[in-house]
């Protein structure tokens, strides 16, 4: 009889161990799983800080590379979404806002960089500064003039024709409005507007030469 208690002992204690040991099998594996997407998230966390970090005109550049490489890494993870924490989860969710505002922005910046540049604007570019040259007074003339050329000395080398044609517009424009207040200009601030004047004109004729010579080569 002793025999016979003990088998049914050891039985029962066998019926309890299965499902015990099925659970802790199960719960063996589920952590890999897991890891695995929250390395997953790390990487995608670790990618989205770098874009953020980026030269914005780099990351025009390569827009379509930046676009696929989000999509695949957001749509494994969209897949995989009930393996993470509460607490990844939200980590997630804010990555994904933070660069589809990030990409919006650029996405803005790209469509304003491609926009023609108006008159003003260039004007604006070239002088450092938002002016009205019709209300410009006299002895604001020399320092307008200073800086236009001080931005043609460091920009040049950059120009295209067309830059050329825009600048030479703008020095027209200042020159038609030093015309119209040259009398009130101290005679030493007269002198160096002419030469600064004629130093555009020189740096223009010096291009259209070089173009030319190239052009016959």
């Amino acid at each position: 009889m002793k025999y016979l208690v003990l088998s049914l002992s050891l039985l029962a204690g066998g019926l309890t161990l299965t499902p015990y040991t099925a659970a802790a099998q199960q719960t063996a594996t589920t952590p890999t799983a897991t890891t695995k997407v929250e390395r997953d998230l790390n990487s995608f966390s670790s990618w989205v800080n770098g874009q953020m970090d980026r030269a914005e005109a780099g990351a025009r550049r390569n827009w379509p590379s930046l676009m696929a490489n989000y999509d695949r890494q957001s749509q494994r993870l969209d897949r995989a979404t009930d393996s993470l924490s509460l607490k990844s989860r939200r980590e997630y969710e804010q990555q994904k806002t933070r660069y589809q505002d990030w990409a919006a922005e650029q996405q803005r910046l790209d469509a304003q960089a491609n926009q023609p540049e108006t008159a003003q604007q260039t004007q604006d570019r070239l002088l450092n500064e938002k002016v009205t040259l019709s209300k410009t007074r006299a002895a604001e003339m020399p320092d307008l003039y200073s800086r236009f050329i001080e931005t043609t000395r460091n920009q040049r080398r950059q120009w295209s024709a067309a830059d050329w044609a825009a600048a030479s517009n703008v020095l027209t424009a200042m020159n038609t409005r030093y015309e119209q207040v040259r009398t009130q200009i101290p005679l030493e601030d007269r002198v160096r507007i002419r030469s600064w004047q004629g130093e555009f004109r020189t740096l223009e004729k010096a291009r259209d030469v070089k173009t030319a010579v190239s052009e016959e080569r």
